[in-house]
């Protein structure tokens, strides 16, 4: 019969063993350093940066840059969207908020939006576009319900609307038309919440495929293309 004593002693080469493993997995997040909300410190990334100036009521600026990805220098930034400070002070709570949740989930370290420049990882910018998109001309009063509606989103859901809004319309200049147009009906009408809730797209999904069940969450780095 094991003794107590050998009990506890076993416990405590258990839990011995598992220090190196909990200080390895802090190591392992370490070395991933990351600048803003989530981009890699390395060379030239693929990102998006936010431009907040210093003025309350200066309008904020997204811009993507392509980085190493680029064709050439004169092609490496595409400006997507200026979005007036009321707006912009609308979201960017909930928007902050997600995206350090999505963050604390890969181990990697939050952010908040700043004066100046934010970087913001190249996945977490498509989503952000899709929202400004959405609002840049969008009634005040709609915006909550936006927001709402793109929080029950899926993020390749997100991408997705992102890319095909991106092909046409994706520039500063394109806001009353296309996609674009559509953004702001889709997330902004009030009888579109319903349709786009977690529970009534699990209903569609599960009607269409004959399986219940949520759909596979892709990383936050990877959006499933090369």
């Amino acid at each position: 019969m094991t003794s107590p004593r050998t009990t506890r002693a076993a416990a405590a080469l258990d839990a011995n063993a598992a220090a190196p493993a909990s200080a390895m997995a802090r190591v392992a997040a370490d070395a991933r350093p990351t600048m803003g909300f989530g981009v890699p410190a390395t060379s030239d990334p693929h990102h998006f940066k936010v431009i907040v100036p210093r003025s309350n009521t200066a309008p904020v600026q997204v811009s993507e840059y392509l980085g190493l990805q680029a064709l050439s220098a004169e092609h490496s930034v595409i400006d997507r969207a200026v979005l007036d400070r009321a707006r912009w002070t609308a979201i960017r709570a909930e928007v902050q908020r997600a995206f350090n949740a999505r963050l604390s989930t890969h181990n990697l370290k939050p952010s908040a939006w700043k004066a100046g420049d934010n970087l913001v990882d190249r996945l977490l910018g498509k989503e952000l576009c899709v929202l400004v998109w959405a609002v840049e001309h969008m009634e005040m009063e709609k915006i909550p319900v936006a927001v709402r509606n793109w929080l029950a989103l899926r993020p390749e859901e997100r991408w997705w609307l992102f890319g095909m809004t991106a092909m046409s319309t994706g520039g500063i200049g394109d806001g009353d038309k296309g996609w674009r147009l559509a953004l702001r009906h889709a997330l902004g009408d009030v009888a579109q919440s319903e349709l786009l809730s977690p529970r009534a797209r699990r209903g569609l999904v599960a009607r269409d495929s004959g399986i219940a069940g949520e759909r596979p969450t892709l990383d936050l780095f990877s959006d499933g293309t090369a």
